[in-house]
């Protein structure tokens, strides 16, 4: 069942596009395991998709599902930010990671 639609916008195959990559689907993984659909779009290859959307910079994270619709910009390199704009609780209030 996926309850969170995301969309990762990089450009080209950059060392902090991947990192990007790798820290969403790291935190996903223990966040969100088998509640999340990733889409990751290099806005190289799908311009008009980065448009539609209004993306300005790369990378950015848009979490389409569930609304509100929010936008993470940066190689989501800060776990806690990234929960936070995903609108996660952490299960665990005093886990620390």
């Amino acid at each position: 069942m996926t309850e969170f639609k995301l969309r990762l916008y990089i450009t080209g195959s950059t060392p902090q596009s991947q990192r990007a990559i790798d820290n969403l689907r790291r935190i996903c993984e223990s966040e969100l395991p088998g509640l999340y659909e990733l889409e990751v779009i290099d806005v190289l290859e799908h311009p008009g998709l980065a448009e539609n959307e209004k993306i300005l910079a790369t990378p950015t994270l848009v979490k389409r599902l569930p609304e509100p619709v929010r936008k993470i910009i940066g190689d989501l390199s800060d776990r806690e930010k990234v929960l936070l704009g995903l609108n996660i609780e952490r299960l665990s209030k005093g886990e620390q990671s």
